[in-house]
C-alpha cells in the first residue's frame, strides 16, 4: 500500500508525464506549421512514449491501493524561434524531468518503500535516455546551423522513427 505522501508524489508525477505529452504535441504542431513532418514526427514519437509513461504511474498507482487523481494540465508554448531553440527547451524539461524522478526516488527511500524505488528505477534509466536524444539532437542542430541541405536530411532521417512500448519486468 502506498502511503499518502508516496500516492500525491506519484499523482503530480503522473500529471507531469501528461504535460510532457501535451508539450511535445505542441511542439509537434510547430514543426508542422514549418513543412518539417520528420521532425513532427519525431516529436509525436515523444508523445506516445510520455502517455506509456503516465499509464505506467497510473498502473502502479492503483497496483499499489492507491487513488489516482489527475489535476489540471498546464498550456504549453506554442511558439519556438526554430528547431534549436524547440531542442533547447526539450533538453531542458527532460532535464527537469529527471530532478521530478531523482526526487521521487528520494522521497521513496525516506518512507522506505522498496516497491516504488524499484519501480522508479526504470524511470530514472529512462531519462538517461531522453536527455541523451534530446542533447544529441540539439547538438547536430548546433552544428548545421542554418544549412538547409542538413536540416532536410535530419528531418528525413526523424521521419524513420517509430514508437514501439518498452518491455518491462513484470508486464
Amino acid at each position: 500500500m502506498l502511503s499518502k505522501k508516496m500516492e500525491d508524489a506519484f499523482n503530480a508525477q503522473l500529471n507531469a508525464e501528461l504535460y510532457s505529452s501535451y508539450l511535445y504535441l505542441s511542439m509537434a504542431a510547430y514543426f508542422e506549421s514549418t513543412n518539417l513532418a520528420g521532425f513532427a514526427n519525431w516529436m509525436n514519437v515523444q508523445v506516445q512514449e510520455e502517455q506509456f509513461h503516465a499509464m505506467k504511474f497510473y498502473n502502479y498507482i492503483n497496483d499499489r491501493g492507491g487513488r489516482v487523481k489527475l489535476g489540471q494540465i498546464d498550456a504549453p508554448q506554442v511558439e519556438w524561434d526554430g528547431p534549436i531553440a524547440v531542442f533547447e527547451a526539450t533538453l531542458k524539461h527532460e532535464q527537469k524531468v529527471t530532478s521530478l524522478i531523482n526526487n521521487l526516488v528520494f522521497l521513496a527511500r525516506d518512507e522506505k518503500d522498496n516497491a516504488s524505488e524499484i519501480f522508479l528505477q526504470w524511470f530514472v534509466n529512462e531519462q538517461v535516455e531522453e536527455e541523451d536524444n534530446a542533447g544529441t539532437l540539439l547538438g547536430q542542430l548546433k552544428l548545421i546551423k542554418d544549412n538547409p541541405h542538413a536540416l532536410f536530411m535530419i528531418d528525413r532521417e526523424l521521419s524513420q522513427r517509430v514508437f514501439t512500448p518498452p518491455v518491462t519486468k513484470g508486464e
